[in-house]
């Protein structure tokens, strides 16, 4: 089998994700996994699938005629599987929108070797105010050695100066 991995972005309309899974189906896909939604009057998605080996330039193909109702599809093979990570964090955010919030963050994770391998966002109003609130949560994955207490106070002291509530657990990897 052929891994599959799918992008696709296009003007949001009923039926999207049918005429993808009905191509996937069609070469006899499995879709494995995947995260779609509406922004801003457009539907964004990824997913994973696997079809047979000799079937996937055809499924390349098919998704690609779906351009022609204004939905661009970008079809990738799938790399190895990473090794499984020693220790797998939600980190949550919660506060006051402001621009460069995610690259403040993600900077601090970076600097430490954490990868983020799931990440979603989005600003709402605040139930009283109706100011712009900024929500993030994240699974991130933690190096062998990292020290625990390091990660939580740098955290912390980053929640503090952007005025910002955090949040971190562990949590079981992603398998």
């Amino acid at each position: 089998m052929a891994d599959l991995v799918i992008t696709l972005i296009g003007p949001d309309r009923r039926g999207i994700v049918e005429s993808v899974a009905a191509a996937v189906a069609d070469h006899g896909g499995n879709w494995l996994e995947g995260r779609m939604a509406h922004l801003a009057g457009k539907f964004a998605g990824i997913l994973r699938v696997e079809v047979p080996e000799d079937r996937a330039s055809a499924l390349k193909e098919a998704l690609a005629g779906l351009e022609q109702a204004g939905l661009r599809v970008v079809a990738e093979p799938g790399g190895a599987a990473a090794p499984p990570p020693v220790r797998t964090l939600e980190v949550e955010l919660l506060g006051l929108d402001r621009p460069g919030l995610v690259r403040e963050v993600s900077h601090l994770l970076a600097g430490m070797g954490i990868n983020v391998e799931e990440l979603a966002t989005d600003v709402y109003s605040a139930p009283m105010s109706g100011e712009a609130m900024f929500r993030a949560r994240a699974r991130v994955n933690v190096p062998e050695g990292l020290d625990d207490h390091d990660l939580r106070r740098r955290l912390a002291r980053l929640a503090g100066d952007l005025l910002f509530e955090i949040r971190v657990d562990d949590m079981p990897p992603h398998s």
